[in-house]
């Protein structure tokens, strides 16, 4: 299999508004020495058939030294391979092969945190006057011996833990294991950009900023007042978390003149950054940190990976971003490894695999780069991992109601033999039988498969420019269909109309009324005399008159 010819040129300073993202989750995606757990000699081995797919960038999740207790979330040491998933030299032959191949490859920055045995926690907490003392967020206890402030943790309980070393609490916005960095220390600050400077040097092509909000807090330690309206896009609504308003543990101005230092080293290389963006109002922060040029190019948030799949509203967050925005530029993102798979968390327990093309088609229609995650061009469901084989601590704290993230992040089905071709070994998550039936092998012999639609689609697409920089209007129609129109100049406008429901829609549409049906999308439906009509998860594109 060889990449898809495409329109994206890395010479464009703004070349990644033409691109598509495409996530691997490398514990999940494929083991090459048996262990159990993928690596990175395994992703190398599937690059061709990524390139296959026709996506321009690559995110890998972390993939460095870390005591696994959030699988790599919890970093150790920033400038180096976690031996689980091989070397620096295994590293560097991935970044070869891809570049090979046009792809370009960029990788998980993980700053607002690191793993308790990180060598600068260890010796932050040793003492009060160590020169690392103040390079994470400490605190004396309130009076009566509880934490200073109402502050929780996203992963339950509250954002703080006692420590006998310094007889202090330290913060931590996810795991206790996790404790929160100071960024109001200048020297953390350079840190953090000597260590990407590193991976920038060995040919990294982009950084996605994990949990990009969460670097500063507030330094008066003040209290979160309760929320206004519970946030649950950033997380169920069984986590208490959501009845804060988070206003002094995150999201705090002193961020932006980072993310402008961020850009500056991100600029000396050609490199480019998306952000995810957790907060209460995640398209304002969203708009705000891709905003004026200089600071992150791209971000996304939870907001379309919620259960919530009506066109109304997806209009509604895709104006709203629109709206706020002054410049800046969107990542919509359906699927990752932090939510339900999008096949089952909008499609429900059956959903076909026309229902899996239909999301992929409205999703790269929306303005914006698009963010894939690994199996969804497979249409795979979410797993059912039962809880004595849970490995996620999330899941396992608020189990039964939420059952963590290990559903979207079981092994990757490559046939349907033992393991799914994954692993001559144990897999570390369960490989889900249901996936075997859909495996990437069995899809390649069939041309209406998922993975066939997948590599026509975004080839089709590409020859659209429309589709990838133009702007972007809504039509009121019925709830379960989105109706658009992408406006480029120079361009024929192009029309789209999406039936998200598993039943046949007619829309009265007078703007297609005399309009001219694409062809080689790939979807069913028709259009006339202002009439659009779609069977169950259908589509329809046409030039506007």
């Amino acid at each position: 299999m060889t990449k898809q010819l495409t329109q994206v040129s890395p010479h464009t300073p703004d070349w990644y508004r033409d691109a598509i993202i495409y996530q691997v989750y490398p514990r999940s995606y494929m083991d090459s020495n048996g262990d159990g757990v993928g690596d990175l000699p395994g992703i190398t081995a599937k690059l061709d058939y990524i390139a296959s797919l026709g996506v321009d960038i690559v995110w890998i999740s972390p993939f460095f030294k870390s005591p696994m207790k959030d699988f790599g979330y919890d970093i150790s040491d920033y400038c180096d391979v976690d031996p689980l998933f091989g070397t620096l030299a295994d590293f560097d032959v991935l970044i070869a092969k891809a570049h090979s191949l046009g792809i370009k490859i960029m990788i998980d920055q993980v700053m607002a945190h690191t793993a308790e045995d990180h060598a600068w926690f260890k010796e932050s907490r040793s003492s009060r006057d160590n020169p690392k003392s103040d390079w994470y967020v400490w605190s004396d206890p309130a009076p009566d011996g509880n934490p200073p402030n109402n502050w929780m943790s996203v992963f339950g309980g509250s954002a703080w833990q006692w420590d006998t070393r310094r007889r202090q609490y330290y913060m931590h916005n996810f795991l206790v294991n996790q404790p929160q960095v100071n960024f109001h220390n200048p020297e953390v600050q350079q840190a953090h950009l000597d260590a990407l400077r590193f991976w920038l040097e060995r040919g990294v092509d982009g950084i996605r900023l994990d949990a990009c909000n969460f670097h500063f807090h507030d330094l008066e330690l003040r209290s979160n007042p309760p929320a206004t309206v519970r946030d649950t896009a950033t997380v169920s609504d069984v986590n208490p978390y959501g009845m804060q308003a988070h206003i002094y543990d995150k999201t705090r101005p002193e961020n932006l003149p980072f993310l402008q230092k961020l850009r500056a080293l991100l600029d000396e290389y050609k490199a480019v950054s998306i952000g995810e963006v957790g907060a209460d109002d995640s398209l304002a922060v969203m708009a705000e940190y891709t905003a004026g040029g200089d600071k992150l190019q791209m971000a996304y948030s939870f907001n379309l990976l919620v259960p919530q799949c009506s066109s109304h509203y997806i209009r509604k967050q895709v104006e709203a971003f629109e709206a706020r925005v002054k410049g800046g530029w969107a990542s919509w993102s359906v699927g990752n490894h932090d939510v339900q798979r999008v096949a089952s968390r909008w499609g429900g327990a059956t959903a076909p695999q026309s229902f899996a093309k239909l999301v992929l088609a409205m999703q790269l229609s929306l303005k914006g780069t698009p963010c894939l995650y690994q199996g969804d061009e497979l249409a795979f469901a979410e797993a059912d991992v039962p809880f004595e084989l849970l490995q996620d601590p999330y899941g396992i704290t608020f189990w039964p109601e939420f059952k963590g993230r290990d559903g979207c992040r079981t092994p990757i089905a490559w046939s349907n033999e033992a393991n799914g071709g994954f692993t001559t070994g144990k897999p570390w998550l369960p490989v889900s039988p249901d996936h075997l039936a859909k495996a990437a092998s069995v899809q390649e012999q069939d041309k209406e498969s998922s993975l066939a639609f997948t590599r026509a689609f975004i080839a089709w697409r590409r020859k659209h420019p429309q589709l990838l920089r133009g702007d972007i209007e809504f039509f009121d129609t019925q709830d379960q269909v989105l109706a658009l129109r992408r406006d480029l100049e120079g361009e024929r406008s192009i029309l789209a109309v999406f039936n998200l429901s598993d039943e046949a829609q007619t829309v009265d549409l007078p703007q297609t009324a005399g309009a001219e049906q694409l062809q080689g999308y790939g979807l069913p439906g028709s259009a006339a005399d202002g009439t659009v009509t779609l069977p169950a998860f259908g589509a329809w594109f046409g030039y506007a008159a």
